[in-house]
């Protein structure tokens, strides 16, 4: 079964045809979410992020991963992953932008995780917290992360700076 693509463009690229920020933000989950409440929540959050987005699904087992392009950041989400605040997460995201990074990928595995070979290659792994979170709750999370990392380098007030 072929994987569900789904892109976004920012606000600013319907309007004028061009993406201001050049920085592609690609979620490549395993399992297939369907419709329901987790759904719901990445659904608003990729709606509300200002930059390109594109959300993959792939079957649990099995499928491709799309080809990875030069210049993409490989991000695999993963319990024993780096444990960065939405501060620290927003910073990386603009270091990645202002190097000219055309794309920042996230991989989410399946219930059983991401395969070894995966995860070695990663450039990055993150995890949220030491504890294990279901997939799909993953995804809303990663897709809620995003949106608030954006608009901290959008410049909007954060509530727990200061």
């Amino acid at each position: 079964m072929p994987p569900r693509w789904i892109r976004r463009p920012s606000p600013a690229t319907r309007k004028t045809g061009t993406d201001p920020t050049g920085l592609l933000l690609h979620i490549v989950a395993r399992g297939r979410i369907g419709r329901g409440p987790e759904a719901d929540l990445v659904d608003r959050y990729l709606k509300r992020i200002a930059w390109p987005t594109r959300l993959s699904e792939l079957p649990d087992r099995g499928g491709r991963l799309p080809p990875v392009d030069p210049g993409t950041i490989v991000v695999a989400l993963d319990e024993k992953g780096a444990q960065l605040g939405s501060a620290a997460f927003a910073d990386r995201l603009g270091r990645w932008r202002d190097e000219g990074r055309r794309e920042a990928r996230f991989l989410i595995g399946a219930a059983d995780g991401l395969d070894p070979a995966t995860r070695d290659s990663a450039d990055l792994l993150l995890a949220f917290g030491a504890a294990t979170w279901p997939h799909l709750l993953a995804r809303a999370m990663l897709a809620e992360q995003l949106w608030r990392a954006t608009s901290i380098l959008a410049g909007h007030p954060y509530h727990r700076e200061g």
